[in-house]
């Protein structure tokens, strides 16, 4: 029925006769010419009809958004004055010589051309994945999808399915079961993942193994749960955990090039307890620039209990987050700063404001100067890293609560000031789990 999809027309095609199957996406009717934007999963092009084609041209009339429509016509140039710069078939049109209408559309719950409401778009997914937008996340999932099979075999690794109708195993999720109708009062459990199947292919001789596999997780709704999802399930033998790390540092590498065109570099590498003491989470931010730093052995002695107890006990801790340009930062935001670590169980939030180190203790303005002399001060501006201008923030309790709120206040100050770059991606290997 089609020669050509609509998003694939260019200046190359000009002179060429294609028949399109589409959707209407707009129409635009002039009396002696009618222009419609003409849609399919590829993207849109502009379709017009004239009178020298009176037929299609009177159909055309009857054309309204979202028809279902067959276009056969001839591609030519747009003039320079009517090129469209924000399309990618922008520069060319095609000159309609029939028109058969597929199917009629009433007024529809969605409007592609307008913003719906969440609850409308997945009330109506099925007219939601109209949207091109809609349409090219999942064509960028399924390059995903072939890119990571075709690395994978290149690898070595062997494409193998798994059962889905399993027994019940102890993991993270309650289980869903599906009832047996052979066996009376006994049910099969949905995989919360192949584990136990692709360990068996371990015992097999399959040292290599993948698969693109569906799971489910009887739990709520969260921002990183859901009940049924996709994921690249992997198992090796014989391998060491560098040499797993090499192999799917690669792959991450080759998609995020060939789908975003970003080359991601090298990833740092570094232990979960590392990641902890530096920035307060095993799963860090690396666009955030800042970091905790520990200053505990600066602060036993002073005469500040806040400081000193956790200063003087094993699994206490004291740390500092220097917040490049914090000084300006107001005294709301400050107590805003202060109430938001304690969700964390922080007590409270200390702080120093840098604003002329030259000057010692006349150079800064902080609550808790007044317990701190003008050495210990320059040791804790010093080891921060502090200039004029910044604001160092301190936590001090149990390291769970320390690496928890400063954690926490670390992601908010950085998003709040600018100071992370979310245009950057910043992977990270995390290692060797903390005993539990």
């Amino acid at each position: 029925m089609r020669t050509k999809y609509c998003g694939q027309l260019r200046l190359s095609h000009v002179g060429q006769q294609v028949t399109l199957c589409g959707w209407v996406n707009r129409r635009r009717d002039l009396g002696s010419l009618i222009f419609i934007d003409m849609r399919d999963r590829e993207g849109i092009v502009q379709v017009f009809f004239d009178p020298d084609r009176a037929d299609a041209l009177k159909l055309a009339s009857e054309l309204r958004n979202e028809f279902c429509i067959q276009v056969t016509g001839t591609v030519r140039a747009r003039d320079e004055k009517n090129i469209n710069r924000d399309m990618a078939t922008g520069e060319i049109e095609v000159l309609a010589s029939s028109l058969t209408i597929i199917n009629r559309a009433d007024v529809l719950p969605l409007d592609s051309n307008h913003v719906n409401t969440e609850e409308a778009r997945l009330k109506y997914r099925y007219l939601d994945l109209r949207r091109p937008e809609m349409a090219q996340r999942l064509k960028t999932r399924a390059k995903i999808t072939s890119l990571v099979r075709r690395f994978m075999d290149d690898h070595g690794f062997l494409d193998i399915e798994t059962p889905m109708l399993t027994k019940a195993t102890p993991e993270g999720a309650r289980d869903y079961l599906v009832p047996s109708r052979v066996h009376k009062g006994k049910f099969y459990a949905l995989p919360q993942s192949p584990q136990l199947f692709k360990q068996l292919l371990m015992m097999s001789g399959f040292d290599r193994y993948y698969q693109i596999v569906k799971c489910f997780r009887d739990e709520d709704l969260r921002a990183d749960r859901q009940p049924e999802f996709t994921q690249i399930d992997v198992e090796t033998s014989f391998m060491t955990a560098p040499q797993v790390r090499e192999v799917m540092e690669a792959l991450v590498r080759h998609l995020w090039l060939e789908v975003k065109g970003v080359d991601l570099g090298d990833f740092p590498v570094m232990t979960f307890a590392e990641a902890e003491r530096r920035y307060g989470s095993d799963k860090p931010d690396l666009r955030n620039p800042m970091e905790l730093t520990d200053v505990a052995d600066l602060l036993k002695s002073v005469e500040f209990a806040v400081f000193a107890g956790p200063a003087n006990v094993p699994k206490g801790r004291v740390a500092a987050l220097r917040v490049p340009g914090g000084a300006s930062l107001t005294r709301k935001q400050i107590d805003e700063y202060g109430n938001f670590v304690k969700i964390y169980g922080a007590k409270g939030l200390a702080y120093i404001k840098v604003n002329e180190r030259a000057k010692g203790l006349e150079g800064i303005n902080s609550p808790v100067a007044k317990f701190l002399n003008a050495e210990i001060i320059e040791a804790i501006l010093e080891r921060t890293g502090a200039q004029d201008g910044d604001m160092i923030f301190f936590g001090a309790d149990n390291k769970k609560i320390v690496a928890d709120a400063m954690g926490a206040l670390r992601l908010k100050v950085g998003k709040d000031l600018g100071l992370t770059d979310e245009s950057k991606w910043a992977p990270l290997w995390g290692y060797r789990l903390p005993d539990v």
